[in-house]
């Protein structure tokens, strides 16, 4: 199997300014045909560090990407890395400098032709690949039947890169073995039982097929990687490898192929017709976001409300002023109220409502931050939730919960 190493060159990245989302998009395009990141390096912008890397990058691996350190200042130091490491010399492309021209003038932004002009200073002996979205070209680097891609690190021009010339340049050089990825959704199940309860099934997987366990919120997914020189035989060893566990953890799952959760209750809403809206405060949106973001979402998502300060519940929901002098607006009796209006307005079958408390204060009941009350109105009946989560960031806080009230919808629609 073909390896690969992927280098994040930027110190933008180090001091935590920037997310490095290139790596994980690279890793997954790789994986898709086959080939096997091994390693992935972030490393500061210097000339020294970058040689080092490259260095124990092509040791270990057939393929090196590295994004990053590519832009028009004077200082960056990637390419004059690259010319150290290769002992190779930087030239001006005469070729690449109309290019330039062309795309600058496309975007009337010609005046910024001489400030990128160091961008046309290649490597004389590299492959260059355009690129379409950016004013750097991808620069390839071979030696001894190793490849070594310089990429820029916008990543709306590294994506099209990869995609589009770089994963089809690597399948003609190569003859790659496939790679398929099942994902198994667990729920109900604490990782460490769940380990001890398949035990005996994940020490007979064949050596062509490797076990990872993943928790997200309170699911564990059970990622299985096969590789093999045929991908349809691969398919139906991991499928039949995975009928044992139906018998072992079946009344736990809730997809048995499926990765992202929305994806999860997509299907199962697509497949029962039925209708679902959504009421939120302390989750802010991202249940809405998370159950449009699947294609054809249209077909079952009604819409939505945010009535985040407080008379708005009563106002958007109509959710009585009484109810919250008692109960107080983060409670099991607010949620109820919320989904059963929520359902009402929207003419939906399904309804979900959150009401919590994200922090970093007290909210303005007092009660205490990690607080959440979640209730999901389905046809006649209704249920509430709470949950205690102290400790999370905001945008943890939001996702986890949201990630939470799916699964809980997922399980009691498939009772």
């Amino acid at each position: 199997m073909k390896t690969a190493t992927i280098i994040t060159i930027g110190d933008e990245i180090l001091s935590g300014n920037t997310v490095d989302t290139n790596s994980n998009f690279i890793a997954q395009q790789l994986k898709d045909i086959g080939i096997k990141v091994q390693q992935i390096f972030t490393i500061s912008d210097e000339i020294s560090e970058i040689e080092t890397f490259l260095k124990i990058a092509l040791e270990n691996s057939n393929l090196v990407i590295t994004t990053g350190g590519l832009g028009p200042t004077k200082d960056d130091k990637t390419k004059k890395a690259y010319a150290g490491f290769f002992h190779d010399e930087l030239i001006f492309s005469e070729e690449l400098y109309e290019k330039l021209g062309k795309y600058l003038e496309k975007r009337g932004r010609l005046e910024l032709l001489e400030r990128n002009r160091n961008q046309c200073e290649v490597l004389s002996k590299a492959t260059i690949f355009d690129n379409h979205y950016g004013t750097a070209p991808c620069q390839m680097m071979e030696q001894n039947g190793k490849f070594t891609f310089c990429l820029p690190g916008v990543p709306f021009e590294v994506k099209p890169l990869i995609k589009d010339q770089i994963i089809p340049f690597l399948k003609q050089q190569w003859e790659l073995s496939f790679i398929h990825t099942r994902i198994v959704s667990v729920v109900g199940v604490p990782e460490s039982l769940l380990s001890d309860t398949i035990e005996d099934w994940e020490l007979a997987l064949p050596e062509n097929v490797s076990l990872s366990y993943l928790p997200v919120g309170t699911r564990v997914k059970l990622r299985l990687t096969g590789t093999g020189d045929n991908q349809a035989i691969l398919e139906e060893q991991l499928e039949q490898l995975i009928q044992p566990l139906k018998s072992l953890i079946g009344d736990h799952v809730i997809a048995w192929s499926e990765d992202a959760i929305e994806n999860i209750l997509a299907s199962i809403l697509f497949d029962k017709g039925l209708t679902v809206s959504t009421a939120e405060s302390c989750t802010t949106g991202q249940l809405a976001r998370l159950l449009t973001s699947v294609s054809g979402s249209s077909s079952y998502y009604r819409g939505g409300v945010i009535p985040y300060f407080t008379e708005m519940k009563s106002q958007l929901l109509n959710v009585s002023e009484d109810t919250i002098k008692e109960h107080t607006v983060v409670s099991k009796e607010v949620a109820i109220e919320m989904a059963k209006s929520c359902q009402k307005i929207f003419s939906s079958d399904i309804a979900i409502s959150s009401t919590g408390v994200s922090g970093p204060n007290k909210g303005e009941d007092g009660k205490d931050v990690g607080t959440v009350y979640y209730a999901i109105a389905k046809g006649d009946e209704i249920r509430a939730f709470n949950l205690f989560l102290p400790g999370f960031e905001r945008n943890d806080f939001v996702n986890f919960v949201s990630q939470k009230i799916i699964e809980t919808l997922i399980v009691w629609l498939e009772e």
